[in-house]
């Protein structure tokens, strides 16, 4: 087939309406105002004094979660969060939604071509006809259509187009950062699994020891050896450690109910570990304040304010006439038997301009409410920067006084060893009451306590600080891929 022969006094028509709408609506069309603009410049190239950032030597990227975690549980507990997590599920399924919508918006873009064909058939009766008599005919065609195509020429169209992509790769980027959260929140969660079971551990070695010394002085106090008052103070001792393990147990339980429904895993029992040994590697330091903008978070807001600026050239574009053209291009006949004969070709063209005259304001509320939400577009991207900025200023610092903390602990938990040692020593030499080494035992046990919680402490931090770098996923899943 050949295009349809279109007569040119058609085209000048649509030529000059166009022209002429153009020129009545340019008076009253909005002029093109700035949009605003966010200000980093109040991001600090520097991290603050008091983290302590620029002691060693300068990194510019960061690794990812495989190389940063040292403990197998835990590696392998993050692989299986990563695919059974519901949290995680739900945003690839609003990137997939995201991903339609852009699609579907796309989609108007271009033209929608259609084949159709039409046959009817009718009967007219006499008392209907001019002749009298009655009429059967038919009526048969075979066509291609293009259905009301929006003519672009002021990209409003386009704008939208541009807003659904950018709508869509902010949540692509919000998905990373949901993902970047929940691995933190895993690793956070076991981290304080091990933590309560290191002091768990204490707490019943206590209990054990405490028990052999309320047997004894039981014993004591039946043979009239001891008094009373001082049998009490090994049972209140006692009861102390008891009251402790189990609150540990009781608060043990809850993080492993947490951890297991992120997981998709229970967790029961950890494998032993040695004292001390590290489960994240520490975080380079030296790194520079402009890797902030890597940050899914701060990706995603960036996407959001690009969205924001298309739907304020959108609603611009509204105040333009629109331009729609539908055609269609085939062949028609009384009878079946000549739809293609020579000379059954058919078409037709219907051009169609909508000028709004009035709509009560509609499209200037439009136009105020798009710049308005690009405004709070700004705002939110400049405070995600600002938040990101303290967040690692927070974990920075929090990684430098938590390492010296972790060495006050060990060394006052050093002296309340020997403390308990000595009182205990001089008890039995009936140099001191018993109330001394009370007094030592139940010091020694808090410090125990807080050693512990400073050394898992410091490693929460070093997870604080790669999740507020804006840490590499361990994976990519397909969902984030951008088209």
């Amino acid at each position: 087939m050949h295009p349809p022969a279109f007569p040119p006094h058609l085209h000048r028509c649509v030529c000059v309406a166009a022209a002429l709408c153009a020129a009545l609506l340019s008076g009253c069309a909005p002029g093109s105002r700035p949009l605003a603009q966010p200000d980093i410049t109040t991001l600090p190239s520097q991290w603050p004094a008091d983290s302590h950032a620029s002691k060693v030597q300068h990194a510019t990227v960061l690794p990812d979660w495989r190389t940063m975690v040292q403990d197998p549980t835990l590696a392998q507990l993050l692989e299986r969060t990563l695919v059974y997590n519901h949290d995680l599920k739900l945003a690839l399924l609003r990137v997939q939604e995201a991903r339609a919508a852009h699609g579907i918006q796309r989609a108007d873009r271009f033209p929608t071509l259609a084949v159709g064909s039409n046959h009817a058939r009718a009967r007219v009766p006499g008392d209907l006809n001019i002749s009298g008599r009655p009429v059967t005919g038919s009526d048969h065609e075979v066509f291609v259509g293009l259905n009301s195509w929006e003519l672009d020429l002021w990209g409003r169209v386009r704008s939208l187009d541009e807003a659904a992509l950018q709508q869509y790769l902010a949540t692509a980027a919000g998905a990373q950062a949901t993902q970047l959260s929940l691995m933190s929140q895993v690793a956070r969660s076991y981290l304080a699994l091990r933590e309560l079971d290191d002091r768990l551990h204490l707490a019943r070695s206590t209990v054990e020891s405490r028990a052999e010394t309320l047997r004894i002085f039981t014993r004591r106090y039946e043979v009239g050896s001891t008094s009373k008052y001082a049998l009490t103070q090994v049972q209140s001792l006692h009861n102390q450690a008891r009251s402790l393990a189990v609150s540990l147990q009781q608060e043990r339980a809850q993080i492993a109910h947490a951890l297991a429904q992120m997981t998709g895993q229970a967790v029961v029992a950890l494998p032993a570990m040695a004292p001390g040994t590290p489960i994240f590697r520490e975080v380079p330091a030296g790194l520079p304040s402009s890797l902030l903008q890597a940050r899914p978070d701060i990706v995603s807001a960036e996407y959001q304010l690009q969205a924001a600026r298309a739907q304020v050239s959108a609603a611009r574009a509204a105040f333009f006439p629109r331009i729609a053209l539908t055609s269609s291009f085939g062949t028609g006949s009384a009878q079946l038997d000549g739809l293609f004969d020579a000379g059954s070709r058919a078409w037709t063209f219907a051009p169609s301009i909508s000028l709004p005259i009035f709509d009560g304001g509609r499209r200037s509320a439009n136009l105020d409410l798009a710049t308005v939400r690009q405004h709070s577009a700004v705002a939110s991207y400049e405070r995600s920067l600002q938040s990101a900025f303290r967040e690692v200023a927070d974990a920075l610092s929090a990684r430098h006084y938590l390492a010296q903390q972790t060495q006050v602990q060990q060394d006052n938990l050093q002296a309340l060893q020997e403390r308990a040692r000595l009182a205990q020593l001089r008890y039995d030499n009936g140099a001191s009451p018993y109330l001394d080494v009370l007094d030592a035992q139940r010091e020694l046990l808090t410090a125990a306590q807080q050693a512990v919680q400073a050394h898992y402490a410091l490693q929460a931090a070093q997870i604080s600080l790669y999740t507020a770098l804006g840490g590499a996923p361990a994976t990519a899943p397909s969902s984030f891929v951008t088209p």
